[in-house]
């Protein structure tokens, strides 16, 4: 196992093989002077070699990994075993493998409760009447003893076990995990096809809200997996996530617990202008950046205006952008425009170090946000 960091230059063999695999290109940039992650952290395994890309935070290569994958949790709401967290932390088992076996145990808890079905409408031509008759396709059939119908019938073969399968069969690659298989089986009776997780169009309500955690997870564990191509018969893939929305969703949950007002990406229109702010708590509006910062003068023009423009339009007057502590901490005040338009700008940064295990760090994190207030 070789720790990486994040936004630093990588070792050459692995930076060769970046340079090889067009895969990976999105997430490093590539420089005459070297190659780095691009703001990007998470577990490569190329060619039987595993990787960690991890965030600079503390000064110890575990306690970033560490960090970094409480983080995670907390930013996607993964309670994971303490066996689990145990075995992420060790290193015992594939970062990607664990996050597996939580989807699949999670999904095969539920489908024992009930496979989920959903009345679909499905036309074919039939010995006997079945429900509507569709006289267009029947007047061409004269010459036919069977009758095209278009009836609905409550079904599994629906969108959302469409995408678990989907799931499951991509997963299946690059684990043997037994629950898996468990619950490919239960599924067998729906559709096997290619899912655009872009476009999928699935509401939840009462009957299937059970399964939104077990979505959620698949779609996540879907845009983050990287299938590589290798030399090597071993499966080579990237799990990869972008640390600016990491630090979002994590530091937005945390505001939810510390405020239950608070709402996340709420996007409204203003005219023909729409904005969407990070979070917006009962008293403020707060913009998270996950970059280096040292004092208001690395603050960009952009920035500023879009403080501004989120404070006139909600009519919220006290606005905050928020920024990882790096080297320094770095707390500023800004008055933006003027009289009854004056929005009131706080730059502020969060120490994300902490030598407290996932519980007690969470809670550690949810005080010092406090305190920023």
């Amino acid at each position: 196992m070789k720790f990486l960091y994040e936004n630093q230059n990588i070792p050459k063999d692995l930076a060769l093989h970046v340079e090889d695999t067009k895969e990976l290109h999105p997430y490093f940039s590539i420089n005459f002077d070297g190659i780095k992650p691009d703001n990007y952290c998470g577990f490569l395994s190329i060619d039987e070699q595993d990787y960690f890309i991890i965030p600079k935070i503390s000064n110890a290569d575990e306690k970033n990994l560490d960090i970094f994958i409480y983080m995670l949790m907390h930013a996607y709401d993964i309670k994971l075993s303490n066996e689990d967290l145990a075995n992420l932390t060790n290193k015992k088992h594939r970062f990607f493998e664990i996050f597996i076996r939580y989807f699949s145990d999670k999904l095969l808890n539920e489908l024992k409760k009930g496979v989920f079905k959903r009345y679909i409408t499905l036309e074919e031509n039939l010995k006997v009447l079945r429900s509507k008759y569709l006289i267009d396709k029947n007047f061409t059939n004269f010459y036919h003893q069977n009758i095209y119908c278009e009836y609905d019938e409550f079904s599994i073969n629906n969108e959302l076990n469409k995408l678990f399968l989907y799931a499951i069969k991509i997963f299946k690659k690059f684990s043997s995990y037994q629950n898996l298989s468990r619950c490919e089986m239960i599924l067998d009776e729906v559709d096997s096809l290619h899912v655009d997780t872009n476009r999928l169009h699935i509401n939840f309500d009462r009957i299937n809200s059970r399964y939104k955690q077990s979505y959620e997870l698949a779609l996540m564990l879907l845009k983050k997996l990287i299938p590589l191509t290798s030399k090597n018969t071993k499966q080579s893939f990237a799990f990869l996530f972008d640390m600016s929305e990491v630090f979002e969703k994590f530091i937005g949950r945390i505001y939810k617990d510390i405020d239950t007002t608070t709402q996340l990406q709420k996007q409204r229109n203003f005219g023909n202008l729409q904005l969407k702010p990070d979070i917006i708590t009962s008293d403020r509006i707060i913009d998270t950046k996950y970059k280096k910062i040292k004092n208001k003068d690395d603050l960009i023009t952009g920035d500023k205006y879009q403080m501004f423009t989120y404070g006139v339009n909600f009519k919220i007057k006290d606005t905050m952008l928020l920024y990882p502590k790096h080297l320094l901490h770095v707390e500023e005040n800004l008055k933006l425009g003027e009289g009854e338009k004056m929005v009131n700008l706080k730059i502020k940064t969060i120490d994300l170090d902490s030598e407290k295990e996932f519980d007690e760090y969470v809670d550690e994190i949810m005080g010092r946000l406090e305190e920023l207030r």
